[in-house]
């Protein structure tokens, strides 16, 4: 049994109406456990939607979404939630760090819903950044921090909930070629943990590293 399946999942804004919005149209997909998974296309072909749909962030208009043999498609907010926190971690295009909070407090921030004492979440969070090479930089606020090492910040807050699939969207788009490569590696390091990684990009150096490449167009999978 694949570890993500998408059965024809659809996506669709503003339905029936005049400015409706195909964002995907019958998307069908399997993913294996342990792969790093590129999406790829223009913009606007749907690849975001897709990733924040397994992801749990949004939900599909129609068809069926499953991980780990588990279907989404009836689970309520609450629970989608949950899983979302237990399993998923997130790393944004333009990153989403809290501005003025030091990197170690935005590390934790998932934590805190979760009753984590401070101590704790800060020794969590140091030791995650000084996996991704920032051990030194966890007092510095994001605005004291190049594109590349607000990245690892936002890596590092992916890892922290410890989850089995990360999702990075466009994560290339505000980092210089030096810091693509510091990512390159970071993310096989993940995938030889056992983690599955879902990316949304157009990287080149980046579709070279991947195991699979879907390609979308207007919504829909032609690859």
């Amino acid at each position: 049994m694949s570890f993500i399946r998408c059965e024809c999942v659809w996506k669709i804004y503003n339905e029936a109406k005049p400015y409706e919005v195909r964002a995907l149209e019958d998307v069908s997909l399997n993913i294996e456990k342990d792969s790093f998974v590129i999406f790829t296309g223009p913009s606007g072909s749907g690849k975001t939607t897709l990733i924040s749909i397994i992801g749990c962030i949004d939900r599909q208009t129609r068809g069926r979404v499953y991980i780990d043999g588990k279907d989404l498609t009836d689970l309520s907010d609450i629970a989608l939630s949950s899983l979302r926190q237990k399993r998923t971690g997130f790393v944004f295009q333009n990153f989403n760090l809290i501005q003025g909070l030091p990197a170690w407090e935005n590390v934790s921030m998932p934590l805190i819903p979760m009753g984590i004492k401070e101590n704790n979440r800060k020794h969590t969070a140091i030791h995650l950044l000084k996996r991704v090479g920032l051990s030194e930089r966890h007092e510095h606020s994001p605005e004291e921090m190049s594109g590349g090492e607000q990245q690892r910040v936002a890596i590092a807050r992916a890892l922290v909930n410890n989850p089995d699939i990360i999702i990075l969207d466009e994560p290339t788009s505000n980092i210089d070629v030096d810091a693509v490569g510091l990512l390159i590696d970071i993310l096989s390091d993940l995938k030889r943990e056992g983690k599955t990684i879902l990316m949304a990009s157009h990287d080149e150096n980046m579709l070279k590293n991947a195991d699979i490449i879907h390609e979308l167009k207007r919504g829909r999978l032609v690859k």
